[in-house]
């Protein structure tokens, strides 16, 4: 059986999707990306702050689910310029993550929704 996550402490879906999908003992979450929930807006300017609140989404949909980042199984990172942001992008994500080393897929890419630097999406375990 399958089911939706749901949490006001990250942004409401933009599209005809869910913030995440329960289905067995894994969740798989939609890309996060630097929207704050409480405003609806992108607030961060910079790849540290913009990284920093998409963590900060994914974790609250992580919370919401019933696991955390020490669960998370696979990551995949969208930056929109690898050679700028990278480092500063895996400075946040390793903070947010701890001790956890998940298996993980970081790739560039042309363009991301309402112009953002970084999105992420995790699959976990529950």
């Amino acid at each position: 059986m399958m089911d939706t996550i749901y949490t006001k402490n990250a942004p409401n879906a933009i599209g005809p999707y869910s913030q995440a999908v329960k289905i067995g003992d894994m969740l798989y979450t939609s890309g996060q990306i630097a929207i704050n929930p409480a405003t609806g807006n992108v607030e961060a300017t910079d790849i540290v702050g913009q990284s920093k609140q998409v963590m900060a989404n994914l974790k609250a949909v992580l919370e919401a689910a019933g696991t955390s980042f020490d669960k998370v199984v696979k990551t995949t990172c969208f930056l929109k310029d690898v050679a700028r942001d990278f480092g500063a992008f895996n400075e946040v994500y390793a903070e947010a993550m701890g001790d956890a080393k998940p298996a993980r897929s970081c790739v560039g890419v042309a363009d991301l929704p309402k112009g953002v630097l970084v999105e992420v999406e995790v699959i976990a375990a529950l």
